[in-house]
């Protein structure tokens, strides 16, 4: 059978090649029937579909192009091609609703494979198709970002605010609006909308406008460091805390001025105009007096608390605060808190109250709701790591936190840190996240790393981390990142013995995990590196993850197969056969496993064991016709006619069933053709022509068939033969009664 097997193969890649050559010349009726006969052939593979897809598209069938194309996308959920080319067909078919959705899948898939480009002009497409798609807007709007095309994101967060105030929801509008500020703090447009939304007004439809040179000047390329600098909208000097000051006086003016102006509305007022003026003392001593006369206001205990922490008075600031439950000052009461315990020399609840006010201040211009939950992971994170830390290190740290804090770039420095601090969690861990909040400088150099590598400046992006691991030797992200850029550059080897080191560190932590994920990765680069899955299969056994560990053999065998080490390929798929057996894994992986196996013992022509293989796929998947076909040869081969024969009609019968009937006649003619002196196959092969009314063909093979059976000497046979071909009443039939009476029948 294995030469069968080879037929086989040589007859798919040669209709599929077929099929390349015609599509090429633009044939593509005819390469529409060469890919179907190329599908015909392998069925599992998943290639033919995607062509025969694009084929059937050309030829405007895209109903069949749209089945067609399904079928290939669920044989290669991961291949982005057929579903994108789907997306098309459903376009074309003028169903835009289900387009977009499939667009939107398509970008889904090549995000995971970190095609961002491809994703981008997938989600953009999906836009065009169904307007008002609030998830995709913002989407587009983040990688634009991560991309360096500010314009762009700033016109996702202007359709987001276009839509969001068509829908009566001016907060979440005014939040899309101070995301396309904080990019672009003088944009007309933005400006224009955020004056609209704020008096009540509809804004205008977002407009596309074109990018504009950083530096003024036409031509010319940005140096790299300055590229890397956002333009952000002006915030106050003074952080969250400043913010939430400004906002109380303003929200205190308007509730004192509500009143009738009695005595303690009139102190509370002398109090705002001398903290505007920055007469803090004097300040206090009115706001002081105006609550002693009964003005009880959370916009009073926020002005006190400030401005007591101006003045140094610690515990009395924490009181005054800890008296605001309004969620409009929680950023800024926390960072207050913080400066006061700061203040105190309480450096725990210090960093804890500015790891609060971060993140309130980074919720402050979140649009989506898993942004939110990602935001907050990021969070809960950077407080367990502070929890670990001695407090000599986290009075450094708060200090650190204070300056992430204020300065007139606090809003998108804010983001831009806590988006490090999470990439460095997922490459370093608690410990790497330590070493970062103790050097925020690492922190902003690894973002210069990320952003030379994106714009293939390599030489640059190596220098800054080498730098780092000057500072740091254990920085974990910057030696991935010198791997990242060897591999760029094309140093394999190099590469893959830096990501060595990586592991190893993970490992040397007991973070198996992370190391996993590293290995995960290298394999991609090197999938025939025997020791990286040994590796990788050692560690998912310490963590006992079966599921991927089955995968991994699978991987870990396919590489032994194509390194012609045949022997270990058996082997290791066995040992993947019995996991899959004990993990009841799907019928799909355990008959991928097995056909493999099988293809084994037909190279080694280990009949007897691939006999064997096969009927276990054959009880897996009852209703597939390739292992019966292929237990068909093989009994041949091991001289078992009878059971060929056995096996054959249940194959026939299968076709006859599913109503496959040109299988029934295909199947045994090519059968025939291979073996010509086998009598059983000529007999079944006359009685599906007669069925057909084919009867010249009918009675050729009973002619044939009734010659083996006088060579064989089997008289009797060959008689019932003679007169079956006589009822059929050929031209000749004299000649067969002659024959009949000579043999005495």
């Amino acid at each position: 059978m294995g030469g069968a097997m080879t037929s086989k193969q040589e007859t798919y890649e040669y209709y599929l090649n077929l099929g390349h050559s015609l599509a090429w010349d633009q044939e593509w009726d005819k390469a529409v029937t060469a890919y179907a006969r190329a599908l015909q052939e392998s069925p599992e593979e998943p290639d033919p579909y995607k062509y025969l897809g694009l084929a059937l598209m050309q030829v405007k069938r895209y109903n069949d192009a749209l089945k067609v194309l399904m079928k290939g996308h669920k044989l290669a959920p991961d291949d982005p091609v057929p579903l994108e080319r789907s997306a098309d067909v459903l376009e074309r078919l003028g169903r835009l609703k289900e387009a977009a959705t499939q667009y939107v899948s398509v970008a889904e898939i090549y995000l995971a494979q970190r095609d961002i480009e491809k994703a981008i002009g997938n989600y953009e497409r999906a836009t065009l198709l169904t307007p008002g798609l609030l998830q995709i807007h913002f989407r587009l709007a983040q990688l634009y970002e991560r991309t360096g095309r500010r314009r762009a994101a700033v016109l996702q967060y202007l359709t987001l605010a276009f839509n969001f105030q068509r829908n009566k929801d001016r907060e979440r509008a005014m939040q899309a609006i101070e995301r396309a500020l904080r990019l672009e703090p003088s944009n007309v447009q933005v400006l224009n909308a955020k004056r609209a939304i704020e008096s009540g007004e509809l804004m205008a439809v977002p407009q596309l406008q074109d990018e504009r040179p950083s530096d003024g000047k036409s031509g010319g390329a940005a140096a790299p460091a300055e590229e890397a600098q956002p333009a952000f909208a002006e915030s106050h000097v003074a952080g969250p805390l400043g913010e939430a000051t400004e906002k109380a006086l303003a929200h205190l003016a308007e509730h004192l001025l509500e009143g009738g102006l009695t005595m303690a509305e009139a102190q509370a007022i002398q109090g705002i105009e001398l903290q505007k003026i920055g007469e803090n003392a004097q300040a206090v001593s009115a706001f002081q007096a105006a609550e002693k006369q009964g003005i009880r206001h959370p916009a009073l205990y926020v002005c006190l608390g400030s401005l007591l922490i101006t003045l140094g008075q610690w515990q009395n600031a924490l009181q005054y605060l800890g008296r605001v439950q309004d969620a409009a000052y929680a950023a800024g009461v926390a960072h207050g808190m913080g400066q006061a315990y700061l203040g105190l020399g309480q450096v725990r609840a210090a960093a804890e109250h500015f790891v609060r006010a971060l993140q309130l201040a980074d919720l402050q211009l979140v649009i989506n709701p898993d942004e939110a939950t990602q935001l907050t992971a990021v969070y809960d994170e950077l407080l367990a790591a502070i929890q670990q830390m001695q407090d000599y290190d986290l009075a450094q740290t708060c200090n650190e936190f204070s300056r992430w804090l204020s300065g007139a770039d606090w809003k998108v420095r804010i983001p831009q840190t806590r988006r490090a601090i999470d990439d460095r969690l997922r490459g370093g861990g608690k410990n790497e996240l330590i070493d970062i909040v103790k050097d925020p400088s690492i922190v902003e150099a690894l973002t210069r790393v990320d952003e030379y590598i994106r714009r293939g400046l390599y030489t640059l992006a190596a220098d800054e981390a080498m730098w780092i691991i000057e500072r740091q030797p254990t920085s974990l992200p910057a030696h991935q990142r010198v791997a990242q850029v060897l591999m760029e550059e094309g140093q394999t080897q190099a590469a893959i013995t830096k990501y060595n080191v990586v592991i190893n560190s993970f490992l040397a932590r007991d973070d198996r995990v992370s190391a996993a994920m590293i290995l995960n990765e290298v394999i991609k680069i090197a999938p025939m590196d025997i020791n990286l899955r040994l590796s990788l299969i050692d560690l998912l056994e310490r963590e006992g993850d079966e599921t991927r560990l089955l995968d991994e053999y699978i991987g870990l065998a396919g590489a032994y197969y194509q390194l012609a080490e045949i022997d270990q390929a058996r082997d290791t798929y066995l040992a993947a056969n019995r996991l899959a057996q004990r993990l009841n894994a799907p019928i799909e992986k355990r008959v991928e496993i097995l056909r493999r196996l099988a293809d084994i013992y037909m190279t080694r022509l280990d009949w007897r064991q691939a006999q064997r293989t096969f009927e276990q796929i054959r009880e897996l998947v009852p209703n597939d016709d390739e292992p019966r076909r292929e237990l068909v040869e093989i009994h041949f081969r091991l001289g078992n006619p009878i059971e060929a024969m056995r096996e054959l009609d249940n194959l026939l019968r299968l076709y006859a069933q599913s109503r496959r009937g040109n299988l029934i006649l295909s199947t045994l003619e090519s059968m025939v053709a291979a073996r010509p002196s086998e009598m059983g196959l000529r007999s079944r092969l006359a009685a599906v022509y007669q069925q057909l009314r084919r009867i010249p063909e009918a009675i050729e093979q009973l002619d044939a068939l009734g010659e083996l059976q006088l060579d064989a000497g089997l008289m009797q046979e060959a008689c019932a033969t003679i007169k079956q071909i006589v009822k059929l009443n050929p031209p000749n039939v004299a000649q067969y009664q002659a024959l009949l009476a000579q043999m005495g029948c």
